[in-house]
């Protein structure tokens, strides 16, 4: 069933507007439902307390996990919410109980934020970390991976879906080493879980962790954990409260069922329950229906670019995500995304070295442009996209007469 692009528009308040916004793998724009879901809550929680009003919504908070836990293919008791995607994966990351010589295999186009912690934790905790070689498509090299795995080998960390390269790394083949070998596989699906169908079972995935704010559209402040239910004992928790724990006697305590036991108390129920929001919307919709259009979009996209004299298109691997990078010969990518956002109205985002740094350095590009479509988005706007980029790189920079109404 093919999606209803008028209807996404009209579920959302920021396509009303003159606005283009290409940059969903930073943050979409929020549907109506999760607006509503939010703001109901917060005026609750104005009108009468938090606790009183979260106590009034415990079974939809309670409907959130079930929710969270259908769209990647999981359980309820397999999910644990966070105040966002990096605390998600940290937990995860952190609940191996490293030790010294231990190895961890991760990959060339791994999002730095995550290489960032990796490189902390070789300094501190005396680990290893293993990059797996790339194919000629840019992918992570499977056969390599492999070869790589050890009996030191305590977790493979991999990014599904790189924040500036538009490739889709081959989760599922690298899920099905990670089982042959016994090896833990933490998946960072932030820019995946929302924008195509994600089965947890099938990528064989021990750990998942994913955001609301990206292609998900759901509030920012938002992220979750999935962990493999079989998986929860092997894993040490790093931080505990009364969440993750209860007191059994005067001085122990034991780790809640669950997921939950990575949790901590306080959190944002508003952000939640627009979450769960979320969730359900994407599912109405159907991951594979939404999928379709971002894909279609995409190819559109890459499509229009390479038209365009000194422009190119930076994207590698054999399946392409929603993401399209870029970059131009002679204007400056800090030029162009500034330039198409407050001349032209369109939003995107500027991918650089502090983002995915071997990757990018590897192939001598040190900025990029990043468009990055979702199923609310139409050819129109590609359209006008190409226009502006038209105007941008034809050496008229200072050309102030063309604006968004003009080149709509």
């Amino acid at each position: 069933m093919a999606v209803d692009a008028r209807q996404l528009r009209a579920d959302t308040p920021g396509c009303t507007t003159e606005l283009v916004h290409f940059n969903n793998a930073g943050a979409s724009l929020m549907p109506q439902p999760v607006i509503e879901a939010v703001e109901r809550h917060w005026a609750e929680e104005i009108m009468s307390g938090g606790y009183e009003a979260a106590e009034r919504r415990a079974r939809e908070l309670q409907a959130t996990y079930e929710v969270t836990a259908r769209l990647v293919g999981g359980a309820a008791d397999e999910i644990a919410f966070f105040d966002n995607a990096t605390r998600a994966w940290q937990a995860a990351f952190h609940a191996i109980g490293w030790s010294p010589g231990d190895e961890l295999i991760t990959g060339q186009s791994e999002y730095n934020s995550n290489m960032i912690a990796f490189r902390h934790a070789e300094a501190s905790l005396g680990i290893s970390v293993l990059l797996v070689p790339d194919t000629l498509d840019g992918i992570v090299d499977v056969d390599a991976l492999e070869s790589m795995i050890s009996s030191r080998t305590r977790l493979i960390a991999i990014s599904h879906m790189p924040t500036n390269d538009g490739l889709i790394n081959p989760a599922r083949e690298i899920g099905m080493a990670a089982r042959r070998h016994k090896v833990p596989f933490l998946l960072d699906a932030c820019q995946s879980v929302g924008q195509m169908p994600i089965d947890v079972k099938a990528l064989g995935c021990t750990m998942l962790s994913a955001t609301g704010r990206k292609y998900l559209r759901g509030p920012r402040g938002t992220g979750f954990l999935w962990v493999d239910r079989s998986a929860l004992d092997a894993l040490r928790p790093h931080a505990l409260d009364i969440q993750s724990a209860r007191w059994t006697e005067v001085d122990r305590f034991e780790l809640a069922a669950g997921a939950q036991r990575f949790e901590l108390w306080e959190r944002n129920v508003a952000a939640q329950l627009g979450l769960g929001a979320a969730c359900r919307y994407a599912l109405e919709i159907g991951l594979e229906n939404i999928w379709d259009r971002v894909s279609d979009l995409a190819t559109q996209m890459r499509g229009m670019l390479g038209e365009l004299p000194g422009i190119t298109v930076q994207d590698r691997g054999l399946e392409k995500s929603g993401i399209v990078t870029f970059f131009h010969d002679s204007v400056p990518a800090e030029t162009l995304v500034r330039d198409l956002r407050q001349r032209f109205g369109i939003n995107t985002s500027l991918s650089n070295t502090q983002l995915t740094r071997r990757a990018l350095r590897k192939q001598g590009v040190k900025t990029l442009v990043r468009a990055s479509v979702h199923a609310y988005n139409t050819a129109d706007e590609i359209n006008r996209l190409r226009k502006a980029l038209a105007v941008l790189t034809a050496g008229q920079e200072n050309n102030t007469k063309l604006n968004a109404g003009q080149i709509a």
